[in-house]
């Protein structure tokens, strides 16, 4: 383990409160010390749900230490039973709880109660949050799907030719980016291709919603980060497939149309004409020209980052210059999508990291968690969130998809704004000092007479040092000053021209005349 400011990613138990919290009729008890009932601020503070999280906690104490831990969880466990009469429970142990083994598992098998008990056995240690909402989910599956699960062999009967086709949404958590919207997004475009969503899960289920996921045709896997493993056991155990796209951007979205209508037997064409999307157009738009070619760096968790890096060089026209993701398990295919668009990937999770690659690559816009906020703000480089650990700003009321049709103009507008800002902010500098535009005019559209700014004295001008890197060439005061002026959302790749031109014609420093004859090479 490692001591950290930051972290992507907390324990697996709260990857199972994850799930706990988004499902009803189950309640989990959890044996964890004073102080961890802070993950309840995750979800009433963070993600603003108007009810506590179904968890009870033991909260023993150092001097229970000392005493009977196991009986003071049994005494809790049977309290939480009486007190909120769930379909079901779970029990496990929080990493503190882990070290002195009571096997709450076991424990609770004593008391003999009415309603299922499921024991997660989840190494605080080994394992991360992800992982943890992933074998959570996977261990409730197994435990009320397996029990209406046919003998091995034994082959799915056809679908009535009279019925609608059906299948299960996976993965959806309480916590996740989007979760909620996108899961309104992609219902509604399968109930237009007339394919009946059966179960959610884990949000919106119950344990005895899990109990029929057997009952449909097929799984769609949104979040593999949690639905992937139950998906393939379903497969295994029911016959059930899967779908294998994400419906990020305009072409998967269209890709796993594509999918369910092969899985479901249909036509996919009216749903296909039908695409409602603006983003190709502003694609293909004038405006859009200005965007070409900027370079972006992604950092999520692997679903996100995948799709966005596609969505990104494909129908942004952005060249990705660097994607990663924090989560390990899932490093297979962040690499692929780095070797596909010809970058390396990033697989770590400390965010000192993270930055140091930022710094390094000098994108002009960063698409990430919020740890990549933080960083680009300090950097002073455009950012949006795409992608889990998030603040409460990434939690709107409004509904604001990642997924699908409506997903890829909410993709447009969060991706784009940071940079049509910068050039809105460069605007407002180059006119702040206007006699008509400056801070103390009236306004204008009120008919009120701009007054010009009364003069000031000019302070005595400090002295910028350039900021020159140990092994580049270096930068005369002159010539900073002279790329100062130039807006600072293009800043970054004049100065990367120009260094470039100098070093491969061997000056040692940069002037004036070397940054406009590079200007001016650059622009043949």
């Amino acid at each position: 383990m490692k001591l950290a400011v930051w972290t992507y990613e907390g324990p697996p138990h709260v990857g199972a409160m994850r799930v706990a919290t988004a499902m009803h009729g189950l309640h989990y008890v959890l044996h964890a010390p004073q102080g961890d009932t802070y993950a309840d601020l995750l979800f009433t503070m963070i993600e603003r749900l108007p009810h506590r999280p179904p968890v009870t906690y033991t909260t023993f104490q150092a001097r229970d230490l000392g005493s009977d831990t196991a009986e003071l969880f049994k005494r809790t466990l049977g309290d939480a039973y009486e007190r909120f009469k769930p379909q079901a429970i779970m029990v496990g142990a929080s990493c503190t709880a882990e070290l002195i083994q009571d096997d709450p598992g076991g424990l609770g098998r004593t008391l003999g109660l009415p309603v299922p008990v499921v024991p997660l056995e989840l190494p605080s240690y080994q394992r991360k949050e992800n992982w943890g909402a992933s074998e959570t989910l996977y261990q409730l599956v197994r435990a009320f799907a397996g029990a209406n699960a046919p003998e091995p062999g034994t082959p799915r009967p056809p679908r009535d030719p009279a019925a609608r086709p059906s299948c299960n949404i996976l993965g959806p958590t309480a916590l996740g980016f989007r979760h909620r919207d996108d899961v309104d997004e992609i219902t509604l475009l399968l109930q237009r291709l007339g394919v009946e969503v059966r179960v959610t899960a884990p949000r919106g289920a119950s344990p005895a919603d899990l109990a029929r996921l057997g009952e449909a045709d097929f799984n769609v896997v949104l979040y593999p980060e949690t639905g992937e493993a139950t998906a393939r056991w379903l497969e295994k155990t029911f016959g059930q497939p899967r779908t294998q796209t994400v419906p990020i951007g305009i072409g998967a979205t269209r890709a796993f149309i594509r999918e369910v209508a092969e899985l479901a037997g249909i036509d996919p064409s009216a749903e296909l004409d039908r695409e409602q999307s603006r983003l190709p157009w502003y694609s293909r738009s004038i405006d859009s020209t200005y965007l070409t070619g900027k370079r972006v760096f992604i950092f999520a968790d692997a679903t996100h980052a995948v799709a966005a890096a596609r969505v990104a060089a494909h129908e942004f026209g952005f060249e990705v210059v660097g994607v990663g993701t924090y989560d390990r398990s899932f490093a297979r295919d962040v690499r692929a999508v780095a070797e596909e668009l010809g970058t390396e990937a990033l697989i770590t999770d400390d965010y000192l990291e993270v930055e140091d690659r930022i710094a390094e690559l000098r994108p002009e816009l960063v698409l990430g968690t919020q740890m990549e906020r933080h960083i680009a703000k300090r950097l002073g480089i455009g950012c949006a969130v795409i992608s889990a650990p998030v603040h409460v700003q990434d939690y709107p009321a409004r509904r604001s998809p990642q997924m699908g049709f409506e997903g890829a103009n909410v993709l447009w507008d969060t991706w784009v704004h940071p940079l049509m800002m910068g050039l809105e902010e460069h605007l407002l500098g180059m006119f702040r000092g206007d006699f008509e535009f400056h801070d103390d005019a009236g306004a204008s559209h009120h008919g009120a007479a701009a007054t010009a700014r009364p003069a000031e004295p000019a302070p005595e001008p400090e002295p910028e040092q350039p900021a020159n890197d140990a092994d580049g060439p270096h930068w005369s005061q002159d010539a900073d000053r002279e790329l100062r002026k130039i807006p600072f959302f293009v800043r970054g790749k004049a100065r990367r021209n120009t260094e470039t031109f100098a070093r491969e014609r061997g000056f040692d420093t940069i002037t004036i005349e070397t940054l406009y004859d590079a200007k001016a090479h650059f622009a043949r």
